[in-house]
């Protein structure tokens, strides 16, 4: 189990840079890169996190489709957004991932994203049974 005590913004990445929802997929694309992640949260124009996107979200929903990625605006492929205080415990947001099958959880304080939880993160603070176990839960087909 992970330590009783520590909580998502134990776990979390932080400096994760937000896009803004008007902004389009082939600059968000551009961030991932440049961030080195597979995932932005997207931000209306009071920085309020709005989204998520991922990089396979623009593969798949956006130039698998046959959209041109220069045309379509990360407001417009954002899903909705899953999301946990900075102050949950670790359980909670490993619960949240399982129920929502994701892989990535934005963590806020307020309405502001102070950082993100991945797989990565998990693997440097679950034991190797907790973090097969979760991996299981949130590939597993329902």
């Amino acid at each position: 189990m992970a330590k009783g005590n520590e909580t998502a913004r134990d776990v979390m990445s932080t400096g994760t840079e937000c896009i803004a929802a008007h902004e389009t997929l082939d600059r968000a694309a551009q961030m991932m890169r440049n961030s080195d992640v597979g995932a932005l949260p997207v931000c209306g124009p009071d920085d309020r996190v709005t989204g998520i996107i991922t990089d396979r979200d623009i593969v798949v929903k956006c130039v698998a489709a046959g959209h041109d990625p220069a045309q379509v605006t990360a407001g417009e492929l954002a899903t909705g957004l899953v999301w946990v205080p900075a102050d949950a415990t670790v359980q909670e947001a490993l619960t949240r991932m399982e129920q929502n099958q994701i892989k990535r959880l934005p963590v806020l304080e307020g309405e502001r994203i102070v950082g993100m939880i991945s797989e990565a993160d998990l693997a440097q603070h679950l034991p190797d049974d907790q973090l097969a176990e979760f991996v299981h839960r949130v590939y597993a087909k329902h």
